[in-house]
């Protein structure tokens, strides 16, 4: 059995995080760190794992060795404790900002300060398996992605692999529940204020942006929304393909790059309520539902994927990532197909 610990846990993340490991066959969750709440019982936060676990909140340095350590810590945070992070255990699973980017100077650019371990960034492997799989099987070191940058990248990945994009113009305008900021209560947080929104706060100039371009070469404007949702993404990306790409051509693509991926599923139905991807019914999942449509008038496509940003977008990839690394099958604790209706 893997002996695993999480810091971080009392978070949205890391509470989802310990909710996919508790119930994974191959794990043994040893412990689970809290600064706020050290003591206390991890179901204090977490009630929806009453009866599954006895586990309480330790401190950060009270942290002994296992076998990995998955770090769920806003971002700025982890990277000044990975050297006593590293004397705890080998392998390490990073679902935070601190360690997605490879070059320092582009770090600094996006988050406003320095990065203190810069000589680790290029150890981490970006925690994506559609893109990394074969790096990930080998891996010490992961980085999970953003979950906006999740849900863009998996929608647009097979386009700029089949090289079918025009790559100037791309805007994702992505919609967003109130998990993603965290379970840090906020005068935006206050619910009088959340709720019923559609509170556009990040217009431009989104630091996922970076990740994209790191990852797939492109440069994609986002346009983020807050919605009245707790959990989901919804990214619409609208882009240009050349000129002679046919909608059968785009189909091809996916088809060909995500043939055999296991949480990848290409929705475009003709008829039915969910025609193209919906975040609601992929709450508590780990898949990534791509949809599109291209203009019969023109060269625009519109691509569409939905998440649930807990999960593939933060802990699901996080344990998809520890299935690959440790020979695991890959799907191992992943498998919950969402709940309809709800």
């Amino acid at each position: 059995m893997l002996k695993v610990s999480i810091v971080g846990g009392s978070g949205y993340a890391g509470g989802e995080l310990l909710r996919i490991a508790l119930s994974h066959p191959k794990v043994i969750v040893k412990q689970v760190t809290s600064e706020r709440f050290k003591g206390e019982p991890a179901v204090l936060l977490h009630p929806n794992l009453r009866g599954l676990t006895d586990l309480r909140f330790d401190s950060i340095n009270s942290l002994k060795k296992s076998d990995l350590l998955f770090i769920s810590l806003p971002n700025g945070v982890s990277m000044g404790y990975m050297r006593n992070f590293l004397k705890t255990s080998g392998r390490i699973i990073d679902l935070g900002a601190d360690f997605r980017l490879t070059d320092p100077r582009i770090f600094q650019d996006w988050y406003a300060k320095s990065h203190q371990e810069p000589g680790l960034l290029k150890k981490f492997i970006y925690g994506l398996p559609e893109l990394h799989r074969r790096d990930l099987k080998k891996a010490k070191f992961v980085a999970c992605g953003g979950c906006e940058a999740t849900a863009i990248i998996l929608a647009l990945y097979p386009l700029v692999k089949e090289r079918m994009l025009a790559k100037d113009g791309i805007i994702a305008d992505v919609k967003i529940g109130s998990s993603a900021a965290g379970n840090k209560p906020s005068s935006a947080s206050h619910h009088p204020e959340r709720h019923g929104v559609l509170r556009s706060y990040r217009p431009t100039n989104h630091r996922h942006q970076a990740e994209i371009e790191q990852e797939i070469g492109l440069d994609v404007e986002i346009s983020a929304t807050a919605v009245n949702l707790v959990r989901g993404i919804l990214a619409t990306i609208h882009t240009q393909v050349k000129r002679g790409v046919e909608e059968k051509d785009v189909w091809r693509a996916y088809r060909k790059v995500y043939k055999n991926e296991p949480f990848i599923r290409i929705v475009k139905q003709k008829q039915g309520l969910y025609r193209y991807p919906e975040p609601k019914i992929l709450w508590g999942t780990n898949y990534c539902d791509i949809g599109f449509e291209k203009s019969q008038d023109s060269n625009r496509l519109v691509v569409i994927s939905a998440i649930d940003n807990l999960v593939k977008g933060t802990a699901g990839q996080a344990i998809q990532a520890m299935n690959l690394m440790y020979g695991f099958k890959e799907t191992l604790g992943l498998d919950f197909p969402g709940l309809h209706p709800i």
